[in-house]
């Protein structure tokens, strides 16, 4: 498979290079396969549907071709997925993929830990570490600093704001010690993303260390993510006649949205063959995505402090990916788009509880109340043409090519549970009245030991640490 650069079409390069350089130093773009190979319809069509296991092989498989065997990609997948996503419907036309059964309770398990294995793969033959740094707004940090700790010839940076990330979430990213450290930097997500992009393109910096890259910016972070969009909408397409009785229904994904990596997966998934019609990309106050399907212009903005922090992003680093995939036309045909502020976060975690007696996290909750909005009356409301004001919480005034199956009750909605809901207790307990029950391995990580480190805002003393702390 030939990648190429968002920034730069005229640049070609290979899997291994594309995954230990994170993104293109010259460029400042991110990497993207110049096509994406369909699954045999066999395995798609097949009943029962193929494990999960058996789709990220062969979803892997064309991406990585020539560079990693089939003996030891399938030893990848096997390491990394102990666990699996399953699908719970929560009522007759709603499910909900819960992506929180790995080792740290979200939903960037399943790429951080495909990734760490492909990279300590590529790595092996090396006589110096790996660099990876991360900006984290939440669970990212956590995930990647589980799956990279104690691998073999790398090493991990993670970059969290202070005072912006929940106190769970803290602990599981501040607590890592050996290979795996934490600063904690006075500022915003963004600001931590800047740190690590500026980092990225600081050609005399890079001359001295070999860094990558474990954001959504990485592709090695993207395909797994893809693995389970197909998973999950072939076993809801087999399933939901008996769900439903809605033949042929069309599949639609809602994703909490944040820096857009996960969305961005499942494009790929679709573009590969997955059964889904269509997108809601769902974000809390930091509306940039949904502003551009809205007006027709990107403008990238300062964040801002949500309950739903791990999607506080500003400047979604996957929108230079999703505008090369796709014309905003047909962002518009694919997607629709929602936003919900935090007394609507509080609102819809609360309405999800007590109409099915499912718990979600506020990622979960903003999906949630997208998703039931868009089937019960707000496309439609589009349609008859009342007027949507975009600088408040709803849907975005377009109507994608999928609505008319929504409006004929033809539509099934897959919502992304990107984390467990015990990781943002105080939150969920506020919506419901009860405090969600604490999975033991979350609530081991509450006795362990704070070593993050602080660090200014400032690019040229975190270059300084960089290269005083790092060999």
């Amino acid at each position: 498979m030939i990648y190429t650069d968002t920034r730069d079409k005229s640049v070609k390069t290979d899997f291994r290079t594309a995954v230990l350089n994170g993104m293109n130093e010259k460029t400042g773009g991110l990497y993207i396969p110049v096509s994406f190979p369909k699954l045999n319809p066999s395995l798609i069509n097949r009943t029962p549907e193929p494990t999960f296991r058996e789709i990220a092989f062969e979803m892997a498989k064309p991406y990585v071709e020539g560079e990693i065997p089939d003996k030891d990609l399938q030893a990848i997948i096997h390491d990394a997925y102990p666990f699996t996503a399953p699908v719970v419907p929560v009522d007759k036309t709603s499910y909900v993929l819960e992506l929180f059964h790995g080792p740290t309770c979200a939903f960037k398990d399943f790429g951080a830990r495909f990734m760490a294995r492909v990279m300590s793969y590529f790595n092996r033959n090396e006589s110096s570490p790996l660099h990876i740094l991360v900006a984290t707004s939440g669970d990212t940090g956590s995930a990647v600093g589980s799956a990279f700790h104690n691998v073999s010839g790398l090493d991990v940076t993670i970059l969290y704001p202070e005072g912006k990330v929940s106190e769970l979430q803290e602990k599981q990213l501040s607590t890592f010690d050996g290979n795996v450290r934490a600063l904690k930097v006075k500022g915003t997500f963004d600001d931590c993303q800047k740190l690590v992009k500026t980092a990225f393109t600081d050609n005399a910096l890079r001359g001295k260390l070999r860094l990558s890259s474990a954001n959504s910016i990485n592709i090695s972070r993207l395909l797994p993510q893809s693995f389970y969009y197909m998973h999950s909408s072939l076993v809801v397409k087999n399933r939901v006649w008996g769900d439903s009785k809605i033949e042929d229904p069309a599949i639609i994904a809602v994703v909490p949205s944040g820096n857009f990596g996960n969305l961005t997966s499942g494009l790929i998934a679709r573009e590969m063959g997955a059964p889904i019609a269509g997108f809601v990309a769902a974000t809390n106050s930091n509306k940039t995505i949904p502003d551009w399907i809205a007006s027709g212009k990107y403008e990238a903005r300062p964040s801002v402090e949500t309950y739903a922090n791990a999607m506080d992003v500003g400047a979604p680093s996957n929108y230079e990916r999703i505008a090369a995939m796709y014309s905003l036309d047909e962002v518009r045909r694919l997607f629709a788009s929602y936003w919900l502020d935090n007394d609507g976060i509080i609102a819809s975690i609360k309405n999800c509880f007590e109409k099915t007696g499912y718990t979600i996290d506020p990622h979960g909750a903003v999906a949630w109340k997208a998703w039931s909005e868009i089937k019960n009356g707000g496309l439609q409301a589009i349609k008859d043409g009342k007027n949507t004001d975009i600088s408040k919480p709803g849907i975005t005034p377009n109507l994608p090519e999928w609505t008319d199956k929504v409006l004929d009750k033809k539509a099934v909605g897959i919502i992304l549970e990107t984390a467990h809901p015990a990781k943002f207790g105080s939150t969920v307990s506020k919506a419901t009245g009860q405090s969600p029950l604490i999975p033991d391995r979350l609530e081991k990580v509450l006795s362990l030991k704070d070593r993050s480190i602080p660090m200014e805002n400032d690019y040229e003393q975190f270059k300084e640490w960089l290269l005083a702390n790092l060999q």
